[in-house]
């Protein structure tokens, strides 16, 4: 192996207030049912960018406290940042702020989306990056792991957690701290599906708490929350030892508390870790809709995304007919992405992936009434990389939601486990062939000795 070049690594923190105004137009929640409609705002919502350069590659990393934006909105963004290598977005996936993407309006047939407010998003990302990048010092960093398996309630079976929090600690010329970069693997969802305020459930309380603590920016990025990795049920005590009810805001507070403890324990195993160079490799593609709903919702006018005929679909996104024909094969363009910097490597997913796909655990033999019992497993996203450390971003530049191993699909009766009724994940999938795409596309860049265009 190569030794890595030492470059001069340099970083800067913004971040940009993204609540909506709650007035005339409802401003509709997203992440449970339809029609849930804000009443006030607890807390804000907030993007949050983290700059990267090496010296010769810029880099931009942005968390939104959102359920998640579609590739466009991201394309939109890129398109504002000249002189930028790489822009990412992902959402932290709260499922107490605006619907980003028409799927929680007033009726399952109408989008809950304000184009006004979209607009807004990129905007706001786009001035976060920029001040970010003003910000940019020379920096050195540490990188550490902790685990918290008691922090996540895995609801789906098979039991499989994702409780690797990672942190990534920036330190000036002095070793002040110059911003913390966090990430964990779970459903912002403790206030559960009756909230009707605007909040950005426990990320925002966790960001708080380390910001306090280290006095300085802090940034929080979603990983792996398929599988379903939750905060639900999860046993918060406050410090008289009383039961946190999930639901609650003294829930979510205990709880993003908890996880702001966990990056501690991260940070102060940190080592020190070389970030450079930076190598960026990604991979455009047609991502096939296979879930009718979807293609409905195309139809309807509630997915506001182009999608495109994957009969006779090349590899140049140029030659792409785009259609609003769900009676045909179809499929979205996204985009699968790979980021070696350095020691790290960094796996960027566009929606939200299983835990058994990222660690190497998906079942097999499959369980009895799986609907594919004989798929192919498909590659782990964590056996592809070999270097010291590892971080995967969901959520990505796009959302497409679930990513569910082929073998573990289970949606027509008889049921895995035993059960009556199918299990959550399914109805908010691409498909059963999106998680094998994923994994693949991913495993070729890992292996591409270049960027693909």
């Amino acid at each position: 192996m190569q030794p890595l070049l030492a470059l001069l690594l340099t970083v800067g923190f913004a971040e940009v207030d993204l609540t909506p105004k709650l007035g005339a137009n409802p401003v509709y929640l997203a992440g449970f049912a339809t029609n849930r409609v804000a009443t006030k705002v607890h807390d804000p919502i907030m993007g949050r960018a983290v700059v990267l350069s090496d010296g010769t590659t810029k880099i931009a990393m942005v968390s939104v406290d959102l359920v998640g934006l579609f590739h466009g909105n991201v394309e939109a963004v890129r398109k504002r940042l000249p002189g930028f290598d790489y822009v990412l977005i992902s959402s932290t996936h709260n499922h107490e702020g605006p619907d980003t993407l028409g799927l929680w309006g007033r009726s399952p047939f109408t989008s809950g989306v304000d184009p006004d407010y979209l607009a807004a998003v990129e905007a706001g990302c786009v001035r976060a990056v920029k001040d970010a990048d003003a910000a940019r010092k020379p920096a050195t960093v540490k990188v550490g792991t902790a685990k918290g398996p008691e922090l996540l309630n895995d609801s789906r079976l098979p039991l499989v957690k994702h409780d690797d929090i990672v942190t990534l600690q920036f330190l000036g010329a002095k070793g002040e701290p110059l911003g913390v970069l966090v990430q964990w693997n779970c459903h912002p969802e403790t206030l559960d599906s009756k909230n009707t305020e605007v909040t950005a459930d426990f990320v925002g309380y966790t960001v708080e708490y380390l910001r306090a603590k280290h006095k300085c920016p802090v940034a929080y990025f979603t990983g792996t929350v398929g599988g379903l990795l939750s905060s639900l049920k999860v046993e918060i005590r406050d410090d008289a030892g009383v039961l946190l009810k999930d639901g609650t805001f003294e829930k979510a507070h205990g709880y993003g508390v908890a996880v702001g403890k966990l990056a501690d324990r991260a940070i102060a195993a940190g080592v020190p870790a070389t970030l450079t160079p930076f190598s960026v490799r990604t991979k455009t593609l047609l991502m096939p809709v296979e879930n009718m709903l979807y293609r409905v919702g195309k139809q309807a006018g509630v997915l506001k995304r182009a999608m495109y005929l994957l009969d006779g679909a090349t590899a140049d996104p140029a030659a792409w007919v785009e259609t609003s024909d769900a009676a045909k094969p179809i499929g979205v363009k996204t985009e699968v992405g790979y980021l070696r910097l350095g020691e790290l490597e960094v796996a960027a997913l566009p929606g939200e992936i299983y835990p058994e796909l990222v660690l190497g655990k998906v079942t097999d033999p499959a369980e009895p009434g799986a609907d594919y019992p004989d798929a192919p497993v498909e590659p782990s996203i964590y056996g592809q990389l070999s270097m010291k450390h590892r971080m995967l971003l969901g959520l990505a530049n796009d959302q497409l939601g679930y990513f569910i191993p082929k073998r573990q699909w289970d949606d027509v009766a008889p049921y895995c486990y035993g059960r009556k009724s199918s299990q959550y994940g399914e109805i908010n999938s691409v498909g059963p062939n999106a998680a094998a795409v994923v994994c693949d596309t991913f495993r070729g860049l890992v292996k591409s000795p270049a960027r693909p265009k």
